[in-house]
């Protein structure tokens, strides 16, 4: 069964998938503070999920993730329409979530998550101490 009308499909696939809003700031603000960091990267590469910051050295992956799309606690939202079609989508993103923490986690890698309405410096602040953790407080 299709996800809605094709009007609401297209809106779907325009969603970016990188270089959003709440990123850009998240990065500015890391990049501001002399943090240095892939962009949409794959931290693992058999682990085939991209994360929105990596830090290898650091072993530290960053994941800003969209209110809606990823289930806020705070935001979320259900549409009425295919409701069925949509909690299912929607509870599928988290567990996937979670088992991309879970997996990179077994790797040896921390992973930071950003909620897209999270204040860029608060964000900023915890993925540097998440950093400094994982280096002991030295710039890798």
């Amino acid at each position: 069964m299709p996800a809605t009308d094709p009007a609401t499909s297209a809106r779907m696939r325009a969603q970016r998938r990188r270089d959003t809003k709440p990123e850009i700031a998240l990065r500015r603000e890391l990049h501001r503070r002399g943090l240095r960091y892939f962009v949409d990267r794959a931290p693992v590469k058999d682990i085939r999920r991209r994360a929105d910051l990596v830090f290898p050295r650091a072993r530290l992956a960053v994941y800003v993730d969209g209110c809606f799309w990823h289930s806020c606690p705070q935001h979320a939202t259900s549409p009425k329409n295919n409701a069925r079609w949509w909690a299912e989508k929607l509870a599928g993103n988290v567990l996937r979530d979670r088992d991309t923490d879970r997996r990179l986690v077994e790797a040896g890698w921390t992973v930071v998550r950003v909620w897209e309405h999270e204040e860029p410096i608060a964000a900023a602040d915890r993925v540097e101490a998440a950093r400094n953790r994982a280096t002991g407080g030295h710039t890798p």
